[in-house]
């Protein structure tokens, strides 16, 4: 990929002189941003000191020591002393008479029903749904699997869950049993909260046959709550009981007061062999870190409204819950596919909320794009500020949804750190120039770099990205598997956290994911991330995606071979035409000794749910290998095509 040398973007004097960052500074007793994020990785105590002060981060007792190495950095306690439930944090503003009446929650469905919740509503809803739960047995500790479509429930759900020092489990709604199941018994969950079914595109989906077939295998499973959705009944060897009856119970008094350390929710994530990982999140710190992260990469405060879709099963669910409800904002969710009725959905939605936060994965972003005409088809102006996060975007599509989406005008925050580090590793701040495809700043309070295989940083080739110490956000660890944790981010270089990712820094301090560390090829030793040629191919080529893997050659480690998805319509002959067009623009761009091996065109790329390209399973399958964790596919039929080419040798 050939890096932008000039800003897409750059803030005026006058808007960094209002940015959340700069009053942090000023109230830290610093210059500007620079200075601050040399506090923030030097004296990291101080730092999150003025972060809690700035956010009014209220504890029920305070904490004595910000961060204990114990036993060692990769298992270190924070805030060690103190009491919190990050619940009434997030509906503190319920108690603001001044702030009680605005609105939390706005949820608009596929079918075009809405629906808002008042903070003062809300607060009166998690605390029902917390009665409900704790009538029925849940305690401090239980762990409760959580299944629900992005809508109020799932919001309330989590939220009670929490309030009682509970554990929450969010589970994608369109997992299968076997996903499901595993999941769940890892978890030792005793409860289950899920929808029947759902609408996407018109038509129920229903969800009940899966949930009914993982629990034949869940023996601790004792209680599901049901939140109807149109699906056949949930029934099974454990109490079935309305979501109503969760709802209409006395509310509880007070939230629990947690040891910050305590964990509130277990978010997994496949890996490439072996069972799924379970990222453990404690109340004092992802709740904290997405807390900052809402405040000072996204800049989102009292009165916005911040808009995101997801599903409360992958990790921008909860980010978005916890953001925007513990900065006073509205959050705005939304059930059902994204271009249904047609691709003005999305537009329409930012203009009938008056949205002033939109985030999209860089999936969604190259599907907006891909239909212009209908995607920019609404009154976009209240938007202020955009976010990308998920996987890499390339230049090409990160400058389209800069001058389409936001006019030409809006910082967009690229962000990325992944479900084990809650929040930003390396994220944008409005205080800095920002390049297309790039990320202008480690996260404040992360000591991030790229690094050499010896652990050393480096400026201006790929690394590892590397984090040198402990940073608020960071699992606690894998539940149940702490020698996979250890391995995972630990064992490479001691004392430091390698992240998996693969990343090259530029000498103004910009980085620039190049894709995970085990995607990277390395074509007779020269390292090349998937997405430097997926950059390049999409902007010779009309497609719909791509991949890059490398797999194994004789003469040189490693050959490159590239698989296109030609966008729907393209002609016979023109398809028979890209393996070459690609080859081609592929030498240009990166270099002869990068000439694609292979290049192939498939009907589709297999996918994660939530439609991140899976890369790791295509190179096993056209190595001739298991296909590895399938639990988080979301179109098999993918691999049949995959499969025939591999059998072709």
């Amino acid at each position: 990929m050939q890096f932008p040398d000039l800003p897409l973007w750059t803030p005026d004097e006058s808007r960094i002189a209002r940015a959340p960052l700069t009053a942090l500074a000023r109230r830290a007793g610093v210059a500007d941003y620079d200075a601050l994020h040399r506090l923030s990785v030097a004296h990291p105590a101080d730092y999150w000191r003025h972060v809690l002060d700035h956010l009014g981060i209220e504890w029920f007792a305070p904490y004595r020591t910000f961060c204990v190495h114990a036993p060692d950095a990769a298992h270190p306690r924070w805030f060690v002393g103190g009491r919190i439930n990050w619940v009434h944090n997030a509906l503190r503003w319920a108690r603001d008479p001044r702030h009680a009446g605005r609105t939390a929650l706005a949820c608009e469905t596929e079918d075009g029903r809405s629906d808002t919740l008042s903070y003062a509503a809300f607060d009166l809803q998690v605390r029902r749904v917390a009665g409900g739960l704790r009538a029925s047995g849940v305690a401090r500790g239980d762990r409760v699997g959580l299944m629900l479509p992005m809508g109020p429930q799932a919001v309330v759900a989590l939220l009670a869950v929490s309030a009682l020092g509970a554990v929450c489990v969010p589970l994608f709604t369109g997992f299968g049993a076997d996903a499901i199941a595993s999941r769940l018994e890892l978890a030792g969950a005793r409860v289950l909260i899920a929808a029947d079914g759902f609408r996407r595109r018109g038509r129920v989906v229903e969800a009940a046959s899966a949930i009914n077939e993982a629990a034949g295998r869940l023996p601790l499973l004792a209680h599901v709550f049901v939140v109807p959705g149109g699906g056949p009944a949930i029934e099974g060897a454990f109490a079935t009981r309305p979501w109503a009856a969760l709802a209409g119970t006395a509310p509880i008094a007070a939230f629990e007061a947690m040891d910050p350390n305590d964990p509130f929710m277990i978010v997994f994530t496949s890996g490439t062999t072996g069972a799924p990982k379970g990222t453990v999140h404690v109340h004092g710190g992802f709740p904290l870190k997405i807390a900052h992260d809402t405040a000072f990469h996204f800049e989102v405060g009292q009165g916005d409204v911040w808009c995101w879709p997801s599903d409360m099963g992958w990790i921008v669910g909860p980010i978005t819950t916890i953001g925007a409800l513990t900065a006073g904002a509205t959050l705005l969710c939304y059930d059902g596919a994204p271009d249904f009725p047609d691709g003005s959905r999305l537009a329409a939605m930012i203009e009938r909320h008056r949205v002033t936060h939109f985030g999209a994965s860089p999936t969604l972003i190259r599907s907006l794009a891909a239909n212009e005409a209908l995607s920019t088809r609404g009154d976009l102006r209240s938007l202020r500020l955009l976010m990308a996060a998920g996987e890499v975007l390339d230049p090409d599509h990160f400058e389209w949804f800069f001058r389409r989406i936001g006019g030409g005008v809006l910082p967009v925050i690229n962000y990325t750190g992944g479900t084990e580090a809650s929040g930003a590793i390396l994220a944008n701040v409005a205080v800095r120039a920002i390049k297309a495809s790039g990320f202008n700043s480690a996260s404040p309070g992360v000591h991030a770099f790229a690094a050499d295989d010896e652990g050393r940083r480096i400026v201006g080739t790929p690394g590892e990205l590397t984090i040198a110490a402990p940073f608020v956000g960071m699992t606690q660890g894998f539940w149940q598997a702490d020698a996979r944790y250890m391995e995972a981010y630990w064992q490479a270089v001691p004392g430091c956290w390698t992240h998996g990712d693969l990343v090259q820094e530029d000498h103004e301090g910009h980085f620039f994911v190049l894709g995970r560390s085990d995607d990277t090829v390395k074509v007779a030793g020269k390292r090349l991330g998937p997405a430097e040629v997926e950059s390049v191919v999409h902007a010779a080529l009309p497609l719909r995606d791509a991949a890059a893997i490398g797999l194994p050659d004789a003469m040189k480690g490693q050959k490159l071979v590239v698989l296109l998805q030609p966008q729907d319509g393209a002609a016979a002959d023109a398809v028979a035409a890209f393996a070459e067009r690609a080859s081609r623009a592929i030498e240009h761009a990166l270099g002869k000794p990068f000439r694609p091996a292979a290049v192939h065109c498939v009907p589709d790329l297999p996918r994660t749910r939530n439609g991140k390209v899976m890369r790791r399973v295509i190179r096993r399958v056209l190595s001739g290998q298991p296909p590895g964790d399938l639990s988080s596919l979301g179109n098999p039929e993918a691999l049949a095509a995959i499969r025939q080419l591999a059998n072709a040798g």
